[in-house]
């Protein structure tokens, strides 16, 4: 390992990157990896910006090999609305946190959804590509999403969605014990004024909706259930769960005053998009991706007495 150091003279003040440059004699991008890996510091602290500041007097220190070659780190990714689950040339799936929107609404200007935040993150890759947006989730309700990065891709996907070959699978606390161990939700739902969804008999105006679901634990007055989307309509789910009197917990549209529960104290509803799988468009193959269920589920599973 070499060390050297230097006062910074009032000739080199400015930034570090300069002042190292000319101790190591080193590229620019060699000075960055240096950075990265801690071998600068100034005034005997560890310098972890490549923008970072120096003064007259300063003393500017360098601990590295000369024989080795240092690259610059990755840096990861960090968004409170998603996280990168799989990603290829032509699609990216994410893992959406609840409480973001999936697309702006035509009365909500919001500009930081979730295709916002992933067109973003795309933008700074090198081909710069922009999110195309597939399918959906409810706001509060968290998951895996894919997006297309090029249309013709994200096409191909929606097609696969229309003809219900993606695998959809989802974990639900609702309220209530479920007497059936597995079942199936089969009807037709319409939306109301208030764009609320609801139960409704067959007509022009009306979708629809298969919902297959199984009981994975019957708690004391919850249940985990697993459900699989066979349609996949707008609040289907929790228009389905509410209609058989077992609304997801959380919910606070449909039939929010059984759906409330003392020991749920999250904004978000406990509904979360668990496995996704598809055909790749492009190599065909065949996709399964899994995500974790959320800590405020999982904990509230743990706290809660099991029926006898």
């Amino acid at each position: 390992m070499t060390t050297v150091s230097t006062k910074v003279s009032e000739q080199d003040a400015g930034r570090v990157d300069l002042v190292v440059r000319d101790l190591s004699k080193a590229s620019r991008s060699q000075v960055r990896g240096m950075v990265d890996h801690g071998c600068v510091s100034i005034n005997g602290k560890t310098c972890t910006s490549i923008g970072a500041t120096v003064s007259v007097g300063d003393e500017v220190s360098l601990r590295y090999d000369q024989h080795q070659r240092y690259h610059e780190k990755k840096k990861r990714w960090e968004d409170r609305t998603f996280t990168v689950a799989y990603e290829d040339d032509y699609l990216i799936v994410v893992d959406k946190s609840a409480g973001s929107l999936t697309v702006p609404t035509d009365n909500n200007n919001d500009r930081n959804t979730l295709v916002e935040r992933v067109s973003i993150y795309l933008s700074h890759s090198r081909k710069k590509r922009e999110a195309c947006v597939v399918h959906r989730l409810d706001r509060e309700v968290s998951g895996l999403l894919v997006f297309g990065k090029q249309l013709d891709v994200a096409e191909a996907l929606i097609q696969q969605f229309k003809q219900r070959k993606p695998q959809r699978i989802y974990s639900a606390i609702v309220a209530g014990v479920m007497q059936s161990d597995e079942g199936t939700f089969r009807s037709h739902l319409a939306t109301g004024n208030n764009l609320d969804r609801y139960v409704a008999p067959p007509s022009e105006k009306s979708e629809l909706a298969i919902t297959h679901y199984r009981v994975i634990d019957r708690m004391f007055d919850t249940t985990l259930v697993e459900v699989q989307l066979e349609t996949g309509k707008r609040n289907q789910i929790r228009v389905h769960f509410a209609d058989a009197r077992h609304p997801v917990l959380g919910d606070p549209r449909y039939r929010k005053e059984d759906a409330r529960h003392e020991r749920w104290i999250r904004k978000r509803i406990a509904l979360h998009a668990k496995s996704l799988g598809f055909v790749h468009p492009v190599s065909g193959e065949e996709m399964m991706l899994e995500s974790p269920m959320p800590s405020a589920m999982a904990k509230f599973i743990a706290s809660q007495q099991r029926r006898r």
